[in-house]
């Protein structure tokens, strides 16, 4: 067993970190709310720290789950920063989804330090973290994701290097540039089966099965269905991994069309008040707009 320090326990982070104590690592953790730490404790055990440098002192391995690129810096960087309580050899491993920029700088910090550093994203959402299934896409050295990956196992079903650091928040942004495709695929699909007067969920019976299939159709359309969208992954979340997307495609020469047009739907989405709405609101944007 490890000894591990996972900061930023917010809906991924409190059960990632819970299923590590389960598995029977010893774990810090640090929340920038207080309270939220607190919580954790009471329910899992292990110790908060108030500082990521604090949670990070003694710790072979240290995650983070945090919101976007300012908040993983400031939870590595400077006098309180992780990278400043961390040993020799320790390994940080980011499971936030940020830009490759952020994860290439602070690779290059973490080396000169003689720290590992592995980028983790993940996917699999709320529900994923609950249940310790989530997808793991790593970049990074190889030694570093080989001695990681076993404790990572805590809570994934599935965790792969794909390349060198940066290549799993690239990965990452294949994953979202997907979604983003596909729920607005299935969110036509439905509404015009409403429009044309059958039943979606006949219809989804049928056509789960074949080539129209996906995760998204299986285990989102009886909500979207439902009109109930107060769960998984939020709208606002995914425009900043879009955002990311975007930004990334603009520098490397990629073209995404789609992928932009529905970044577009997801703004009028947030203008509708849906900003904390499961990704697959995009239905009620067609509803409205009718």
């Amino acid at each position: 067993m490890a000894k591990c320090a996972f900061l930023g326990l917010g809906v991924m982070g409190h059960p990632m970190a819970g299923h590590l104590a389960r598995a029977g690592h010893e774990v810090a953790v640090y929340n920038r709310t207080a309270a939220k730490a607190q919580a954790w404790v009471e329910e899992f055990g292990g110790r908060m720290a108030p500082t990521p440098r604090e949670a990070a002192e003694g710790a072979e391995f240290v995650m983070a789950c945090v919101g976007n690129d300012d908040d993983l810096r400031a939870v590595c960087l400077g006098a309180e920063g992780a990278f400043a309580g961390m040993s020799e050899g320790a390994v940080f491993v980011d499971h936030t989804t940020v830009s490759s920029r952020v994860t290439l700088d602070l690779y290059k910090v973490a080396k000169e330090n003689g720290l590992g550093f592995v980028d983790a994203p993940v996917s699999g959402g709320q529900a994923g973290a609950q249940n310790g299934q989530l997808v793991v896409m790593c970049g990074g050295d190889q030694p570093d994701y080989d001695s990681a990956e076993p404790v990572i196992a805590a809570y994934a079903k599935l965790c792969r290097r794909i390349g060198e650091s940066g290549a799993g928040q690239t990965c990452k942004m294949v994953n979202q540039i997907c979604i983003a495709g596909l729920v607005q695929g299935l969110s036509e699909g439905l509404a015009f089966a409403e429009k044309a007067g059958i039943d979606g969920r006949a219809v989804v019976e049928v056509i789960g099965g074949g080539a129209a299939g996906s995760w998204q159709m299986m285990n989102r359309y009886e909500t979207m269905l439902d009109d109930k969208f107060e769960h998984g992954f939020a709208v606002d979340w995914m425009r900043k991994d879009l955002a990311i997307c975007l930004a990334t495609a603009e520098e490397n020469g990629a073209a995404l069309p789609v992928t932009a047009l529905v970044d577009q739907f997801y703004k009028d989405v947030q203008k509708m008040g849906g900003g904390r709405w499961d990704t697959s609101s995009l239905i009620k944007r067609l509803k409205a707009f009718d």
